[in-house]
């Protein structure tokens, strides 16, 4: 009887033992299936992504950004014809010089020049959080025809007048600048004059310390509207290091088919 239960058990053990190997057996080939599949799967997705993946994005790593513009959200892309012709007063090439001369890469030394991409992070970071400025420095007929989205206008006109002008001074406060309620006293004038002052932003008039990061832009490298801004505020005593300049301006935003927006006023 012992016998028997031991023969009884090693047929349990050897049908226990198949139905194991079965079971990792399938388990292997379900495993090998759900992997082949993935990988038709994946390169199904992959022939997706390639074959409708004539969406054009801003960048490599950014298809598009939003922005507010006259407390409204705009999407910024490019456009997404592939046959779009840029057509119109920015695709010319040719134009009478002076006045719309090339203009030097920047126009006053330790001023940042950016592109677009600068342009872009520039919109989702101190555009957004208020603590920057985009300033569209081209008379109000241009603005009105089409701006940058997120963009104020400010003319040139403005900006390069004289500190004391009523107009200068309202746009520095606009920019956050702050008129000085008292003179500077004799010894923060000798201390600023042997460079030991430790507040950069302070003018005998002005104080910068809370002024907006800026990004001024016109019509493009030829234009010399921004230009004319930047060296205008410069001369007001505005931080060089709180001043970018956008020198492709809108022939460049057109060119690349950047979403523009027409002010409502």
């Amino acid at each position: 009887m012992a016998a028997g239960m031991r023969e009884t058990g090693n047929k349990y053990k050897e049908t226990l033992s198949c139905r194991v190997l079965r079971w990792r057996n399938t388990g292997l080939k379900r495993a090998l299936t759900a992997a082949v599949l993935w990988a038709f799967a994946g390169a199904g997705f992959a022939a997706d992504a390639s074959a409708g993946g004539d969406f054009i994005p801003l960048t490599k790593d950014k298809p598009y950004l939003h922005v507010m513009h006259e407390g409204r959200s705009i999407k910024v892309q490019r456009v997404q014809d592939p046959d779009y012709e840029l057509k119109g007063y920015y695709a010319k090439t040719a134009r009478k010089c002076p006045p719309f001369c090339i203009q030097p890469i920047t126009p006053v030394d330790g001023v940042r020049v950016i592109g677009e991409v600068e342009l872009f992070q520039f919109m989702e970071t101190e555009l957004r959080d208020g603590t920057g400025l985009l300033i569209d420095a081209r008379t109000p007929a241009w603005h009105k025809k089409g701006t940058i989205p997120g963009s104020i206008n400010t003319p040139f006109t403005d900006l390069s007048k004289s500190a004391d002008d009523p107009e200068m001074m309202d746009a520095l406060e606009r920019f956050g600048a702050r008129e000085r309620s008292e003179k500077p006293g004799f010894l923060e004038k000798e201390l600023k004059n042997l460079g030991w002052d430790d507040n950069p932003y302070l003018t005998d008039k002005w104080d910068f310390t809370d002024a907006k990061h800026l990004v001024l832009w016109c019509n493009g490298p030829a234009c010399g509207q921004s230009p004319r801004a930047i060296r205008g505020l410069v001369a007001a005593g505005y931080p060089k290091d709180k001043i970018w300049y956008y020198r492709g301006g809108m022939q460049m935003w057109e060119l690349w088919g950047l979403t523009t927006v027409v002010p409502k006023d």
